[in-house]
């Protein structure tokens, strides 16, 4: 992660290309930050200065659209700052080691018993990551429908819509917000509340807590702006999932995010 863009204007009111770059940097925290933890963990998002550089994004935001998130991305410079073997520890202890641990962070885990719904799912997701130039890399050991590839998914959307703004290239801004809000509306914001709220149950006190209040706050703000229904903070998991073949999402071969 490169840390969040810089404001093209000082203004109390940023303008659309950097409302979007600002929601490029929260969806790249919550991509890196959900995912396994490294050193760019610690540097970007554990740290006070990790955690103030992101919070200016999140405070442009709270100022243009009338949201509280910085003074939840504050809360994830912990004292004393993590270790990167403490959020390892953590990160284990937390999403565990196969598909069940106490918050799971597959999308396919989550909702009613049913036989193909968890396939029609996964399905879905690899036609929207296939339309932005995104593939599934077969030497991966993530799956697709987990909280960080579909955060990913979202961070890719928000900088192209930064990119058709600032070309005045209405087309592409169009697609882009189509997609951003039927993505929200049948995966992301349907389930990411709930395990926001779940990994703020399980760590009330550490780093993963204070990321669950943020995600779920962000995604919920996420769904106000594009006027979609958020998910419940209580969703029930099913008893029973496929297991597709582990796969992530990664940029085409030529694919570009701008």
């Amino acid at each position: 992660m490169s840390g969040p863009p810089s404001m093209r204007t000082r203004s109390s009111a940023p303008d659309a290309v950097d409302r979007a770059l600002c929601r490029s940097a929260l969806w790249e925290a919550l991509a890196v930050g959900l995912g396994p933890p490294t050193d760019e963990t610690v540097v970007r998002l554990a740290s006070g200065d990790g955690a103030a550089a992101l919070g200016e994004a999140a405070a442009a935001l709270d100022r243009a659209e009338g949201a509280d998130l910085q003074p939840l991305v504050a809360a994830l410079a912990v004292e004393p700052a993590p270790t990167l073997a403490a959020l390892e520890g953590a990160y284990g202890r937390l999403f565990g080691h196969t598909v069940r641990g106490p918050v799971t962070p597959y999308e396919t885990e989550y909702g009613e018993d049913s036989v193909w719904q968890p396939q029609r799912e996964m399905s879905d997701l690899g036609a929207f990551f296939r339309a932005f130039g995104l593939r599934v890399r077969p030497d991966a050991r993530e799956r697709p429908d987990h909280i960080a590839c579909e955060c990913e998914f979202l961070l890719v959307l928000a900088r192209k819509e930064a990119h058709a703004l600032a070309r005045g290239d209405e087309a592409m801004r169009e697609e882009t917000c189509r997609a951003a809000r039927s993505f929200l509306r049948d995966h992301l914001g349907r389930w990411a509340p709930a395990l926001g709220a779940r990994l703020a149950r399980e760590d009330p006190d550490g780093f993963y807590g204070a990321l669950g209040r943020l995600t779920a706050a962000f995604v919920a703000t996420e769904c106000r702006r594009v006027r979609v229904a958020a998910g419940p903070e209580l969703l029930r998991l099913r008893s029973a999932a496929p297991d597709p073949a582990p796969t992530a999402c990664v940029p085409a071969a030529g694919a570009s995010v701008e």
